[in-house]
């Protein structure tokens, strides 16, 4: 079989087997959502929080849990031992978009 006809019929496959798993728009879509458990919340979480409040902060807060509500991941910090005063960092994920819907640190 000649180079070029193997390489167009790969692409012709890549292409078709594509179709599969994107929606008409070409974008992908998974099937539980870009955020589909509590382990990938908090991670996505603590990724965006980092670069807001910063790595020290954030590692302060920690463990962060998540919990799912009405198709949205709240991720929240656990107040640093033996602190009794100010906030947490919280951060609100959808969990079939991925994309941040609110960010908040308590005073």
């Amino acid at each position: 079989m000649n180079k070029y006809v193997l390489v167009a019929a790969s692409a012709l496959l890549l292409a078709l087997s594509g179709n599969l798993a994107f929606g008409q728009s070409g974008s992908f879509k998974p099937k539980n959502g870009f955020i589909p458990d509590e382990k990938t919340a908090v991670r996505v979480g603590e990724a965006v929080l980092e670069t807001i409040y910063g790595e020290k902060q954030i590692a302060s807060e920690r463990p962060f849990s998540a919990k799912l509500k009405n198709g949205v991941w709240t991720v929240t910090g656990t107040f640093p031992k033996g602190q009794r005063f100010g906030g947490v960092a919280e951060i609100k994920i959808s969990k079939s978009k991925g994309c941040v819907i609110s960010v908040t640190h308590g005073q």
